[in-house]
């Protein structure tokens, strides 16, 4: 087979997809292009044909030299994954996941390789349809195709693929995963975007992928691999009807338990039961009297939501559990919030600093610099376990970006109106579905009880949906449970102007737009109601920082005298700040200098601006000066009166009567009374006779 290159238009590019050229080993390999960034994607499946799981590995890779880049790190070489490789990698995951054919359980492995980035389309989006590409014309039983679509809104009018630059001006960035007949997954955030203007922006992204879901079909009828068959497991019909009579009426009463805990432990305890009365019957066969029972807990949960509309813990499908916010706890944070949502709960702290605290990230598109970071933190008490505390996982990570997107629409201007870096961080103290939910409201009560000045709380929710046959229901404020056996878990947050960040994950081939917009309005309400349980607490931000939070003083002083502040080498400085325990940042904006001063005491910050302000002091004419001679000359002498500013003492102006020589009356270092007579063109004129007079006349 040679190389094979076809392109379909998305947007007002043109998406081009080339096979037969790179990694022929794989069992599937594309490089897609948009404008001059590039993505090679490989889909690989191991040789074991039944692990009795489904492993699948999902990796996306920026390379540094796609930008024409070397690293910055100390080794020059790529190190372990940035945050945005890692959200992409589950950004493709994610709808991949849910397509590959029941019973299908060999190893597999996609790859996205950042082959070209152009800093002008995101690569980001491009490995979506990249790895639905590879898999298409792989022997990979998968049920695609997929295109990843993201899309934009500028001035009123929905762009797809928009460049970076488009986006600094869009008032939304929405990801999304579009298959022939539903949406599969949605991922992005807003600037407080109405609900139908949601639901019009992700219509525009479907309609724009139909060019792109053709081509791959094309493609993959051209190539004309054969997939791999799988023999999805069929459950026996006698021990799942074994399990059925033995366990149903308790398994229905040990779902009414409302306690999270004491409801697994009744039902494994139910399970261990079933297995020990019927192990003897079916010897040997453990493992699938242990699948029957799962089946049996999963069938009932889903049939008593679907068909009887009724929830694990009592509620009707559009109630919220109860809850509770408490704020100011944690006397040592600089802000802080409990938020309790039945049994989830977040505590969420906020700490301000100084813009020296802000995340400076090297990208394919250069440097970046955050100012506002919200870091999400899963430990193994919060749902009761023992586990061996690791690093970040892919999880947090992006349960905790998109707590950050949600939060981002409310916070004020970071560089002018509120000059802090804001960090916030949100760690789980109980887990029982929303947890990431319950950051965005924690994270807004936090960023409040801390003084930041939001324009409006947020507040998110976790929506869930449950299909048998043709009964349907949408479920608002999902468990834990609701999410691992439903079809849909769908998180919404927003303010009470609109919707500020989403994300839709299936466990099924899709969603159609009448369960979006079901969904979406339904969220609506839900939000409504946590934003008024929130408003019990606070409304609005602080009148003041806290106590312990850094002040943060800016004044200007005038261009010219910005290297007397810095001083040789950073001298005057450097002193500024061991003396006083400030933190102080000069810049050049247009010929005037704007001095930052952080600093949690304010004696200490104003030390610095008297510090500043006599340092950059203008002379004013009549004032009397204490000033140090500088330099001896034939005709006068050379005072400086403030730091970097002297002026000419005429012979004729030292002292009353004709002076013959100048040392008669001063000597270089000596200090003495000066009056300023006149300041013209900088040069300035002394009067150390003036001064005199005016010393006696008082």
């Amino acid at each position: 087979m040679g190389i094979i290159r076809e392109s379909a238009m998305l947007g007002d590019q043109e998406f081009i997809v080339e096979t037969g050229r790179m990694a022929l080993q794989a069992n599937g390999s594309v490089v897609v292009q948009y404008g001059r960034s590039q993505v090679l994607c490989t889909a690989v499946a191991g040789d074991v044909k039944d692990l009795g799981f489904f492993p699948l590995t999902v990796n996306y890779q920026e390379n540094m030299w796609a930008a024409g880049n070397i690293p910055g790190n100390y080794f020059r070489r790529e190190g372990r994954p940035t945050d945005k490789a890692t959200l992409t990698s589950r950004l493709i995951d994610r709808p991949c996941r849910p397509l590959f054919a029941d019973g299908y359980m060999r190893d597999t492995q996609i790859i996205c390789w950042v082959l070209s980035a152009d800093k002008v389309n995101d690569p980001d989006v491009l490995g979506i349809t990249a790895a639905s590409c590879a898999l298409m014309i792989s022997d990979i039983p998968w049920a695609g195709p997929l295109v990843g679509v993201r899309v934009g809104r500028i001035d009123g009018k929905f762009v797809a693929n928009p460049t970076f630059e488009q986006r600094a001006a869009s008032d939304l960035d929405v990801v999304l995963a579009v298959s022939q007949d539903a949406i599969v997954m949605v991922e992005g955030e807003a600037e407080e975007v109405d609900l139908e203007i949601m639901l019009e922006a992700l219509e525009y992204g479907r309609e724009m992928a139909q060019p792109m879901l053709q081509l791959q079909l094309e493609l993959a009828k051209q190539i004309g691999r054969t997939k791999m068959e799988v023999t999805p497991k069929v459950p026996d019909a006698d021990i799942a009807s074994a399990v059925d009579k033995a366990a149903r009426k308790k398994v229905v009463k040990a779902m009414t338990i409302l306690d999270k805990l004491e409801r697994y432990a009744a039902l494994d305890a139910l399970k261990a039961e079933v297995v020990e009365k019927l192990g003897s019957k079916y010897e040997g066969r453990e493992k699938e009297l242990k699948g029957a029972y799962s089946d049996l807990k999963k069938s009932i949960v889903r049939t008593m939501v679907a068909k009887d509309k009724k929830r694990i813990d009592g509620r009707g499908p559009e109630d919220i559990r109860s809850i509770t916010c408490e704020v100011g706890l944690i006397p040592g944070a600089h802000g802080s919030a409990l938020f309790t949502r039945g049994e989830t709960q977040a505590l969420v702290t906020t700490t301000l600093g100084s813009d020296r605290d802000s995340q400076r990230t090297e990208t394919l598109e250069g440097m970046i610099e955050r100012r506002f970071m919200l870091h999400y933190n899963f430990p193994p008490f919060c749902v009761g376990e023992v586990r061996f505390m690791r690093s970040t996982s892919r999880r947090e990570t992006g349960h905790g970006m998109l707590a950050e997107r949600a939060l981002v629409a409310s916070l004020p201007d970071l560089e002018n109106d509120f000059p802090y870096t804001v960090r916030v961080v949100s760690d789980i103290m109980g887990s029982n579905g929303s947890s990431s939910m319950a950051s965005v409201c924690g994270g807004s009560l936090a960023m409040m009880d801390a003084g930041v000045p939001l324009k409006r709380p947020t507040a998110g929710i976790a929506m869930g949906m449950i299909r048998e046959g043709k009964d349907l229901t949408i479920l608002s404020d999902i468990l834990g449970d609701e999410d691992h056996l439903g079809d849909m878990d769908f998180k919404v947050c927003g303010t009470s102007q609109g919707i500020t960040a989403f994300q839709l994950d299936t466990k099924i081939a899709g969603i159609t737009r009448e369960v979006m917009t079901n969904a979406l309005r339904q969220a609506r309400q839900g939000i409504d109601h946590i934003l008024g349980e929130m408003a019990k607490t606070m409304t609005e931000a602080r009148a003041e920082l806290s106590a312990n939070a850094p002040r943060i003083t800016t004044i200007k002083i005038p261009g010219d005298t910005i290297g007397l502040v810095i001083g040789q080498g950073g001298k005057t400085i450097k002193s500024m700040q061991e003396a006083t325990g400030a933190t102080i940042k000069i810049e050049d904006e247009g010929g005037i200098g704007v001095v930052s001063i952080s600093s949690s005491d304010a004696v200490a910050t104003q030390q610095v601006i008297e510090i500043i302000e006599g340092l950059t002091a203008e002379p004013e004419i009549g004032k009397i000066y204490l000033g140090t001679v500088k330099k001896i000359l034939d005709f006068g002498a050379f005072i400086e009166i403030l730091p970097g500013k002297d002026g000419l003492c005429h012979v004729s102006e030292l002292t009353e009567g004709r002076v013959n020589n100048v040392e008669d009356v001063l000597r270089e270092g000596d200090e003495c009374m000066v009056k300023v007579l006149d300041v013209e063109r900088g040069k300035i004129r002394l009067s150390r006779r003036a001064a005199l007079a005016d010393s006696a006349n008082e």
